[in-house]
């Protein structure tokens, strides 16, 4: 399977994300605007490379709101560790 092609703000937003992380703690941590952060976070879930958390549980959920994405948290999954591996980031 070809690797995906990803930004230089993706990159860095998975980075962020070996364990669970807080749409704050991405924003802090990458300096990156709240659209641009929102945009590639879903790019993100839809490509598999990150799943995302509701505070009221400590497993990923199916489910989150686009709309107020900063109030769920963030984990990388394998297939995205892959990318950080294979970028070398």
């Amino acid at each position: 399977m070809p690797k995906e092609k990803l930004t230089p703000s993706e990159k860095q937003i998975l980075r962020e994300l070996i364990y669970p992380e807080s749409f704050r703690h991405i924003q802090t941590e990458t300096a990156l605007s709240y659209g641009a952060i929102r945009d590639d976070l879903i790019k993100l879930i839809n490509h598999g490379f990150i799943e995302v958390y509701d505070e009221a549980s400590p497993t990923p959920s199916p489910f989150y709101d686009s709309d107020n994405i900063e109030q769920f948290s963030y984990k990388a999954t394998k297939s995205g560790l892959k990318q950080i591996q294979n970028y070398g980031i």
